[in-house]
């Protein structure tokens, strides 16, 4: 097998298809944090998926996808609780527990492919990552197990990476009675909510010359022009966090925009439409700047530590008195 020479899973969990094929829902997240909150056992329980009221083959994904957003985490292996984070946002007087404003979604997002370790690293090679925007599905499925085979990693089979595939389709562009959902109406397509951030799409080929006639998947590199400015800032402090250290400093917007798991990656946006958000956000809140470095680079800067600045953003955006990731 041929290498994949720009994909780096070093970031990620060496596992694919932990989602048993189903996207996060509407309310499945909440049903979950509740579930945990009352009994940090649930999950061993055999009628948990009374409780959750779900089919039982939708139970594991509902548990992967709340540790893979990291609102859940285990210490023991058994109990499962909710992460501060989780508190801070589907608590019932959390900032969202209904999941209501777009920002939730793209903060979501951030969190799930920014995560250390990431849980899905086919989401990760598609769109955290450089490449192209635009694929046919048999493509992606040999791109993925060359990049799994580069890390070092057990080549995940053919079909395991299908799977992922059609997962992330139905996550991000779901369709009636497409490849990915055959028997889906318009209901079980509405109750996946990642599918307004517009992150990509899929249609047959349009060029039958090649050999290859899967369908294609093109990632939509201007989505993040909609994101929310305060999902934007939150994402940008986050990253300038690991990136550049704890402490303040400042990171130039192109980085910001172009490394491999950066905001502008994972948002999907590019440096123009990042420094927009940037300077609208630096006027809204006051706790950052964007200005030109001695060599011509546009720097976001800051004067406290850019991990307490990011909570402070949303916490802002969601008029809570403190952020997610603050210890409560």
């Amino acid at each position: 097998m041929s290498r994949s020479p720009l994909a780096d899973f070093s970031g990620c969990v060496p596992a694919f298809g932990q989602h048993h094929g189903y996207p996060p829902r509407y309310g499945w997240l909440l049903k979950v944090h509740e579930a945990l909150r009352a009994d940090p056992l649930a999950f061993q329980r055999p009628d948990i998926h009374i409780t959750l009221g779900v089919g039982a083959s939708q139970v594991g994904a509902m548990r992967f996808w709340a540790q893979a957003f990291g609102l859940v985490a285990s210490s023991d292996g058994r109990a499962l609780e909710p992460t501060a984070r989780g508190r801070w946002l589907l608590d019932e007087d959390g900032a969202d527990p209904y999941m209501e404003d777009v920002a939730t979604y793209w903060v979501l997002h951030w969190w799930l492919l920014s995560a250390v370790p990431c849980a899905v690293p086919t989401w990760h090679f598609l769109i955290a990552q450089p490449g192209r925007f635009r694929y046919t599905r048999a493509e992606l499925r040999e791109l993925v197990r060359r990049a799994a085979e580069d890390a070092g990693w057990r080549v995940p089979a053919d079909s395991t990476v299908a799977r992922d595939i059609s997962c992330l389709v139905t996550m991000y562009a779901p369709t009636v009675a497409s490849p990915d959902q055959p028997r889906a109406s318009i209901e079980d397509v509405l109750t996946n909510p990642f599918r307004d951030l517009g992150v990509l799409g899929s249609a047959p080929q349009a060029d039958f010359n090649r050999r290859d006639r899967s369908h294609e998947l093109s990632v939509n590199r201007q989505a993040g022009r909609r994101a929310p400015d305060a999902a934007v800032a939150y994402a940008c402090l986050s990253y300038a966090a690991l990136a550049a250290g704890t402490n303040a400093g400042g990171i130039s917007v192109p980085r910001l925009a172009t490394a491999t798991g950066s905001p502008g990656r994972i948002l999907l946006t590019d440096t123009t439409a990042l420094h927009k958000s940037l300077k609208r956000g630096a006027q809204r809140w006051g706790l950052f700047d964007v200005v030109e470095s001695s060599v011509g680079d546009d720097m976001l800067t800051y004067t406290e530590p850019p991990a307490v600045l990011a909570s402070r953003v949303l916490a802002a955006h969601y008029q809570r008195r403190k952020g997610p990731d603050v210890p409560a």
